[in-house]
C-alpha cells in the first residue's frame, strides 16, 4: 500500500499516539526514524524508513511521493543546545519537503505569551515553525500549552508532585494561567488537518474549554485521586529554582522538566477562535481529560505481585478451586488473617469479608465474593477480582488458567495489582509486600494442591440415591420447602437438634445443627445455593465434620404422577487421600442406610397427600 503521508517523531509521545490512532483507522502511513528498531512492531499499512533530520541527505528518500508530512520533533532532552538543534533540523526537513514537492507540513508547537519574555523552549518552538515556513511548503502549525494525557510529560510532573508531596511549597508560576487540551483533541486536530483544503495554512492556537493555573490543575488531580493536599504559595522561588527542585521529585523528566518549568512565567492562553472555527472540534472539559489520563496511566503506577505454577490436570479442573474462592470454601490459606483484614475493614466502615458469595460453585461479573467483587469471569481460564476493602488505592486480584501441550497440564498465574494513592499507598504496598508474599504464594500452592487432588478418584467421594416417589415434581418439591420438612427428614430429633436456620432452600439460606447427647454436640453449619425452582437445591457444609460436603436435591417429573428423586453427595474427610479411601466404605453404607429412610419419610408423605407419619 502507497503512503502519501510522512510522519516524523513516531517513537514520541503524540506522534507514537497519532501513529497508533492511523493503523487502528487502516491509513497508510511512512514513518521516519533514526532507529527503526525502536519503532516495534508495525501494522501492513505502515511503512519504516530510516532518517535523520540532522541528515539533510537521508531525508529523500523518506519524503518521495509523500504529499503531507508531519513534523512532530524535537531536541529538548538532547542538552542545552537543543534550540539550535531544533534550528537545523527543521531546515534540513523544510528543504528536502520543498525539493519533493510535499504539499503540506502539519506541526505542533507550543503557545507562547507574546506581550511578555519568553523561555528558550517556547521561543524554540516558535522559531521551529518559521523555520518550516521559510521552506516554502505550505504549513499549519497548530500551538498547544499543556496536553493532558497518560505519558505526557506536563501530566506526568503534576501527577509526580501530586502524588508524593502531601504539602507543596508553590512559587508564583503554579499561579500562572493555561489553557490545557486533551491528548485526544490534540490527535483530532492533527487529523483534521489532513482533510482541509490546501488553501488553509497558517498558525492555530488550540486548548481546552477551561482557563486555568498550574494549582487549579494539581487540585483536580488530587480531587480525582482522592487526595487532600495542601499548596503553600511562596513568592521567592523562581522558576529556575523550580527546576532545581523539580530534579529531587521527578528526577526522571527532569532535565526536560526544568526547561518547561522555566517557561511558566508567562500564561499560555488561546487567544484567537480560528482553529475552532475551522476545524469544528469540541475539545473535552478538564476533569474527563484528567480523568482519562488517570484511567489510561494506571499500568504505569501499579505494583504487581505475580506468580505461576504448573499442574498435570486440564483447564477445566485447575480452574475449578479459582472459581470456588471465597464464601464457605474461604481462601485456601492463611484464612486467619483474611478474618483479620476483614474485622479492620468493618472496623474503619469498609464492607469486611462477611458477604459471601452467591453461588459457591460458580460466579459472574458483577458478583460479590467476600470483601471482593467480580470485575472479569471466562468460563476455565479467567477471574478478575476488584477489591471492595478500604486502602489506600486500588487493589485487585486476577487469576488466569492457560492449556499447556496437549491440554492435559495446565499453568496457573496468579496476579495482585496494587495502583497507590499518594505516599500512604505506596507505604502501604511496601509494608506489605513480605505478608502478601506469604499469603499469595501459600493461597497459589493450596489451588494447585486442590486442582491436582480433584484429578484423583480417591480425594473426593460421590454418592448417590435415587428412587421413584408418587406424586408430580412441583409437590414434591413444595413439600420440601415447608419449614417442617426438615425436621420429617433428620434421622433422629433425641440425637440431632436444629439449633438456627434462615432463610429456606433459596440461595444464601442457612441451618446450623448439632450432634451428640446433652452438653456433647458436635456444630454443623450448611449453607443454601442452587436454587431452581421446582427441581432443585443445595447445600454445602459451611463448617462441620467434613473437609468437603456439597449436598444436591433434585426432582424431575416422570410422567405425570411420579417424579425421581435424587440426592447427590460430593464428600471427603479431613486426613488426605488415605484417610479418605479408609473412610469411604464406611460412609457408604451409612449414607444408604440414611438416605434410603429419607426417601421412604417422601415416598410416605406422598402417598399420604403431601402429610408425614410424624404429624
Amino acid at each position: 500500500m502507497d503512503a502519501n503521508v510522512l510522519l516524523t517523531g513516531a517513537t514520541g509521545y503524540i506522534g507514537g499516539r497519532l501513529l497508533r490512532q492511523f493503523e487502528e483507522g487502516g491509513r497508510a502511513v511512512r514513518c521516519l526514524v533514526r532507529q527503526p528498531a525502536r519503532l516495534g512492531a508495525t501494522k501492513t499499512t505502515t511503512e519504516v524508513v530510516q532518517g535523520d533530520c540532522l541528515d539533510e541527505s537521508s531525508l529523500d528518500r523518506g519524503l518521495a511521493g509523500v504529499h503531507c508530512a508531519f513534523y512532530l520533533v524535537h531536541s529538548m532532552a538532547g542538552g542545552a543546545d537543543f534550540a539550535d538543534v531544533d534550528r537545523r533540523a527543521a531546515g534540513n526537513f523544510g528543504r528536502a519537503a520543498a525539493r519533493a514537492g510535499v504539499r503540506r507540513i502539519i506541526y505542533l508547537g507550543g503557545l507562547t505569551d507574546e506581550t511578555g519574555p519568553t523561555s528558550v523552549h517556547l521561543k524554540s518552538r516558535a522559531e521551529t515553525g518559521e523555520v518550516l515556513r521559510a521552506s516554502g511548503v505550505p504549513v499549519i502549525e497548530f500551538r498547544a500549552s499543556i496536553v493532558i494525557g497518560a505519558g505526557s510529560l506536563s501530566f506526568e510532573m503534576i501527577q509526580a508532585l501530586v502524588e508524593r508531596l502531601p504539602m507543596m511549597v508553590c512559587p508564583r508560576w503554579v499561579a500562572t494561567l493555561t489553557q490545557p487540551i486533551a491528548i485526544d483533541d490534540v490527535l483530532a486536530y492533527l487529523d483534521a488537518a489532513l482533510q482541509c483544503p490546501e488553501k488553509i495554512s497558517g498558525v492555530f492556537e488550540i486548548g481546552g474549554p477551561e482557563v486555568v493555573s498550574y494549582g487549579d490543575m494539581m487540585k483536580e488531580y488530587a480531587r480525582l485521586r482522592g487526595l487532600n493536599r495542601v499548596l503553600l504559595p511562596v513568592p521567592v522561588l523562581t522558576p529556575h529554582l523550580s527546576g532545581l527542585w523539580l530534579t529531587l521529585v521527578t528526577p526522571a523528566q527532569a532535565r526536560v522538566g526544568r526547561s518547561l518549568v522555566e517557561g511558566l512565567r508567562n500564561a499560555t492562553v488561546v487567544r484567537s477562535s480560528t482553529a475552532r472555527e475551522i476545524f469544528s472540534i469540541e475539545p473535552m472539559p478538564l476533569h474527563t481529560a484528567f480523568s482519562k489520563a488517570i484511567d489510561d496511566g494506571e499500568t504505569a503506577r501499579r505494583k504487581m505481585d505475580t506468580r505461576t505454577v504448573v499442574v498435570d490436570v486440564p483447564p477445566a479442573k485447575a480452574f475449578a478451586p479459582v472459581r470456588r474462592i471465597g464464601g464457605v470454601a474461604g481462601w485456601y490459606f492463611g484464612n486467619v488473617l483474611w478474618t483479620a483484614r476483614g474485622w479492620l475493614d468493618t472496623w474503619l466502615g469498609g464492607v469486611g469479608m462477611g458477604r459471601g458469595r452467591r453461588d459457591a460453585d460458580a460466579c459472574d461479573v458483577g458478583d460479590t465474593i467476600d470483601g471482593w467483587t467480580v470485575e472479569a469471569y471466562e468460563s476455565d481460564h479467567r477471574l478478575r477480582l476488584s477489591a471492595d476493602l478500604k486502602l489506600p488505592g486500588r487493589g485487585r486480584l486476577e487469576f488466569e488458567v492457560t492449556p499447556l501441550a496437549d491440554g492435559t497440564r495446565s499453568m496457573i498465574r496468579q496476579t495482585a495489582t496494587f495502583d497507590p494513592r499518594g505516599l500512604l499507598g505506596r507505604a502501604y504496598w511496601y509494608a506489605i509486600l513480605p505478608i502478601h508474599g506469604l499469603m499469595f504464594r501459600g493461597m497459589l500452592k493450596e489451588i494447585a494442591r486442590r486442582a491436582a487432588d480433584a484429578d484423583s478418584p480417591s480425594s473426593v467421594g460421590v454418592f448417590a440415591y435415587r428412587s421413584v416417589v408418587p406424586g408430580r415434581a412441583a409437590e414434591v418439591f413444595r413439600w420440601h420447602e415447608r419449614p417442617e420438612a426438615l425436621l420429617d427428614l433428620i434421622p433422629s430429633r433425641r440425637w440431632v437438634r436444629i439449633e438456627k436456620r434462615a432463610g429456606g432452600l433459596r440461595d444464601g439460606g442457612r441451618v446450623t445443627f448439632s450432634f451428640g447427647v446433652g452438653p456433647f454436640r458436635m456444630r454443623w453449619e450448611a449453607r443454601h445455593y442452587g436454587y431452581l425452582g421446582g427441581s432443585q437445591f443445595c447445600d454445602e457444609q459451611i463448617r462441620g465434620p467434613f473437609q468437603v460436603w456439597r449436598h444436591t436435591h433434585r426432582v424431575e417429573p416422570i410422567g405425570d404422577e411420579q417424579s425421581l428423586y435424587e440426592d447427590r453427595i460430593e464428600y471427603a474427610v479431613p486426613g488426605g487421600p488415605l484417610a479418605q479411601r479408609l473412610a469411604q466404605p464406611v460412609l457408604q453404607r451409612l449414607l444408604a442406610r440414611a438416605f434410603a429412610r429419607r426417601h421412604d419419610v417422601v415416598r410416605t408423605a406422598m402417598l399420604d397427600g403431601g402429610r408425614t407419619s410424624r404429624e
